[in-house]
């Protein structure tokens, strides 16, 4: 049988999940041979699903997406970065912006964006006028912190055991959404990634003085190997090379171009 059950969601059984793979390379194959006999131009219609754990890189990829291939149908979703990978697999998706993602031998990477904690206080903050925020003082403040599989979260803690750091107090929070509201409000301070802090008038957001390296975070264009020469994901990669002016730090010797197998990246995450 191709499938677990016959119940709602379906999931693929063991030779369900083989003969999908068979099928995608058999696939990838006759698409690279279309490719490279040129019968298929890079800006005939798509249609790509897009999983993204980044919502801010999501939007503007798919929007250089549609600006280089206007009749391209494009669909969004959004998760965590292990989810993002699980429906890359299941080829409930076609491409992912995964952050920090786990090496897999079954899937090719592009280094897309490489970004670094801001601190968030309210506007009218004693020190928000400070810049850069001195790393110490969030010992005396009331911390605002994701959930603990959140690589916000991962990165802060990470920071706070570089510089043997305890603030006064934590609250959990599960959401940027909520996070924001209570900074707003008066709860606390917390600290974001620089592409998730928006403009509002009611917060400040300052870089640090300090920002180890193990606090980064690298988001990667992810697709299936067996799809990294394909006419889509040449589409995918030409928008994303047009977002590199985002980044808040360079993604120094991290390739530039092309996907690259797990195997090649492995010295690029850890």
């Amino acid at each position: 049988m191709l499938f677990e059950s016959r119940r709602s969601p379906l999931r693929l059984s063991p030779i369900g999940r083989e003969l999908l793979g068979l099928t995608r390379r058999m696939f990838a194959t006759s698409e690279e041979i279309d490719d490279l006999l040129g019968d298929r131009p890079i800006n005939e219609e798509l249609s790509i699903r897009l999983v993204s754990d980044s919502p801010t890189y999501a939007a503007h990829l798919t929007r250089a997406l549609l600006e280089r291939a206007p009749e391209a149908g494009v669909e969004v979703q959004i998760g965590n970065s292990h989810e993002t990978l699980t429906r890359l697999m299941e080829a409930r998706a076609d491409v992912a912006i995964a952050s920090d993602p786990k090496i897999d031998p079954r899937f090719a990477y592009r280094p897309l964006f490489v970004d670094q904690l801001r601190v968030v206080v309210p506007a009218n903050y004693p020190l928000a006028a400070v810049s850069p925020f001195p790393i110490a003082a969030l010992a005396g403040e009331c911390l605002l912190l994701r959930e603990p599989h959140s690589k916000t979260r991962a990165a802060t803690d990470s920071l706070l055991r570089s510089q043997d750091i305890r603030p006064r107090r934590v609250v959990e929070l599960h959401s940027r959404e909520a996070i924001r509201e209570g900074i707003a409000v008066g709860l606390g301070v917390s600290l974001f990634f620089s592409s998730e802090c928006p403009p509002d008038a009611r917060l400040q957001a300052l870089p640090l003085d300090y920002q180890p390296d193990q606090a980064l975070l690298t988001g990667y264009v992810v697709c299936r190997a067996d799809q990294r020469r394909s006419i889509m994901m040449r589409a995918v990669m030409n928008a994303a090379a047009s977002l590199a002016m985002m980044n808040t730090v360079p993604l120094g010797d991290a390739p530039g171009e092309g996907m690259v197998v797990a195997a090649e990246v492995r010295d690029l995450i850890g």
